[in-house]
């Protein structure tokens, strides 16, 4: 949204509420996460972000403190044409709480002042999402020792660090709090990259199928989007029916639907009554849930286990086996002729090859020839090797440096950008065996040693630039990914890929919904029979952040157009809406459904028998096809879930902030 929004109204210094949420950060993530706290959880924020830069014109960009103003009141508005906030309007009189409920600080680092400013020792939980690894590890590492006992969700890329930051951090809190309950330590500290939590959705969208899979916690969840069927013809429901595509995604001039977009959007988790009046929309369907078994290591490229055709070419390789067969033959021949033990003959042979042994005058005719032929062999054993040497350096000099996109390339993806996102990207694609050629133009760029690692094509140059993308074959690819963090780079270089190849395959990393929307539409009006997509890393990630901060986790999200629905495991103990009810009772519609019952006894659920397995299926049926790993899908709608069952849900953001959410969460303390 362009234009200028007023300045909000001076804060107070010190917070006037207590057990609230605090998110520090300097990013899009930061503002989202405050957006899904507030608005969906229904908590009261306060959130910290850098100082605006100054300029003396008054263009100034919607970025810091005025951007951050200018989303909450979009979503304000749009949460209160759906029905206002997850845990009700507000309350004590409050008339404008959604502006009251998310107080902004500026500070230029998260230091001691201005976390107790932000009233981090009464805070019930705090964010820590900067751009910056270790300026996230020093506020983590501040916010300990102010307060032990607070819920500290980290934004970290480095993955090994950040297990040892929350080991570091759960241990501290335990010696701060010797009588610190232990499933209240095993929430204290969650570390999580926002780039690790978006990377396999943005690399689904460069398949050729509309398939998501996720997989976590030793569980494989698959959906597919179904195109709306054609008359007489029956859509295949799967197991079940995970939501409704928008009215117009079908539509050359219509647009992906978000949480603004109202009857018209796409619609999560409806009931039976919605999918069979819902004709001639797509649908996205759950194909299976099961057990996913462990990970196979991937073959590793150094050492023992490095193939030669790193190093040597195939003619090379062919060309020493020749050489090869040819001494052993003149091995054995010589131990025919002469009688020699097969060792001797073969040392006499070697002697000769390398023309180190004497000449054989006075022997035998055949001894003499075979000598003649091993001095043959020597020769052309001096130029392989030479060529050997030559290839062995070549490789490890081409190992060091960037591929260039090789001839004939074609069905690949052209990733766009080599920062964060992009980097984990490129390496979700590359296990999927996905062809890639990256476009970057900082050489330095985070993701450059990956790729070389990988040994993937790279272009060095700016993709606004002509010629760049033609360098990157993109008229042969099968699509293109433009994950830059500039919004205006990723809708230029879509463009000018358009124009090359107008059916290409193109998905966009952009922030804002109604520039999302707008594009969207224009892009499709212009090449109805292209795909295009777009995608924003804070929106994707948002959902996982806030989950954290609540003290849970959740397994995975499938964006459905411009929204996002989530994946949970859930204890049903202390849960009203499903401790007592029959799965079909504990279904709502909008909000949460029940996808399978862990009958197993998962490592650190805790002391306890393991669920008895239920009767999922009606009378006179084997569900044992149905069970694998201990996981039961398909369960029969009359089930009672008891309180010790653990169940995979799916929901909505508003329906898991209502089950996962705290108890009288608005309650001032």
């Amino acid at each position: 949204m362009l234009g200028l929004v007023p300045p909000l109204p001076q804060q107070p210094q010190r917070p006037p509420f207590t057990g609230h949420m605090v998110v520090c950060g300097d990013d899009a993530l930061a503002q989202r996460l405050a957006v899904e706290l507030r608005y969906v959880y229904g908590e009261r924020v306060t959130l910290v972000l850098p100082p605006e830069p100054g300029t003396a014109g008054p263009e100034l960009p919607l970025t810091g403190r005025r951007r951050a103003a200018a989303l909450f009141g979009r979503m304000s508005s749009a949460m209160a044409r759906n029905g206002g906030l997850a845990h009700g309007s507000a309350e004590d009189g409050d008339t404008n709480a959604g502006v009251e409920a998310v107080r902004i600080l500026q500070a230029a680092e998260p230091s001691d002042e201005s976390l107790e400013e932000a009233g981090i020792g009464s805070a019930a939980a705090v964010a820590l999402v900067y751009d910056d690894d270790e300026r996230n590890i020093r506020a983590a590492l501040t916010a300990r020792r102010l307060n032990p006992r607070v819920r500290l969700v980290i934004r970290l890329y480095n993955r090994k660090l950040g297990q040892h930051l929350e080991t570091l951090l759960d241990q501290a809190a335990a010696v701060a709090s010797p009588g610190l309950d232990p499933a209240v330590l095993d929430a204290s500290t969650t570390v999580l990259s926002d780039a690790d939590t978006a990377a396999p959705y943005l690399a689904a969208t460069a398949l050729a199928g509309p398939t998501r899979v996720i997989r976590a916690e030793g569980l494989f969840l698959r959906a597919a989007e179904r195109t709306p069927p054609r008359d007489g013809q029956a859509a295949d429901p799967g197991l079940c029916t995970l939501a409704l595509l928008s009215s117009t995604t079908h539509d050359p001039a219509g647009a992906e639907g978000s949480d603004s977009s109202g009857a018209d959007g796409p619609q999560l988790l409806p009931d039976q009554a919605q999918v069979a009046a819902a004709t001639g929309r797509g649908t996205v369907v759950l194909e299976a849930v099961t057990q996913s078994g462990p990970a196979v290591p991937k073959p590793r490229m150094s050492g023992r286990s490095a193939p030669l055709s790193q190093f040597f070419s195939r003619r090379l390789r062919w060309s020493a086996l020749g050489v090869g067969l040819a001494v052993l033959g003149l091995a054995v021949a010589s131990s025919l002729t002469t009688g020699d033990r097969p060792p001797h003959a073969a040392y006499l042979t070697l002697l000769d090859l390398f023309a180190m042994g004497d000449p054989a005058i006075g022997d035998p005719t055949a001894r003499q020839v075979i000598q003649l032929l091993s001095g043959v062999a020597g020769l052309m054993l001096l130029p392989l090797l030479v060529a050997g040497v030559l290839e062995a350096f070549g490789s490890l000099r081409t190992a060091s440096s960037l591929r260039r996109p090789p001839r004939g390339l074609s069905g690949h993806v052209v990733l766009l950008g080599l920062g964060k996102i992009g980097t984990r990207v490129l390496v979700h694609l590359r296990e999927l065996g996905i062809p890639v050629v990256c476009v970057e133009d900082d050489p330095d760029a985070r993701g450059i040693p990956v790729a070389r690692r990988l040994h993937v094509p790279v272009v060095l140059g700016d993709v606004t630039q002509e010629g760049v993308l033609e360098a990157a074959k993109i008229g042969r690819s099968r699509g293109l990914l433009a994950l830059t963090s500039v919004d205006t780079t990723n809708l230029e270089a879509a463009l000018y890929a358009r124009s090359l190849k107008p059916d290409l395959r193109v998905t966009l990393r952009l922030f804002d919904d109604e520039f999302a929307t707008a594009v969207y539409r224009t892009l499709r009006t212009a090449h109805p029979q292209a795909l295009t997509r777009s995608r924003s890393v804070s929106h994707l990630a948002g959902p996982s952040f806030a989950v954290a901060m609540m003290g849970r986790q959740i397994l995975g999200a499938v964006p459905v157009e411009r929204k996002v629905m989530l994946f949970a495991a859930v204890e049903v103990a202390g849960h009203p809406q499903l401790e007592g009810r029959t799965v079909e009772q504990a279904f709502r519609a909008g909000s949460w459904r029940i996808l399978a019952l862990d009958v197993a006894q998962p490592a650190g659920r805790g002391p306890g028998p393991a669920a008895p397995v239920p009767p999922p299926h009606a009378p006179g049926t084997d569900p044992s096809g149905d069970r694998p790993g201990g996981l039961v899908w398909n369960l029969h709608p009359g089930y009672v879930l008891r309180s010790t069952d653990r169940v995979v849900i799916a929901a909505t953001r508003r329906g898991l902030a209502e089950l996962l959410g705290r108890r009288g969460s608005l309650t001032r303390r």
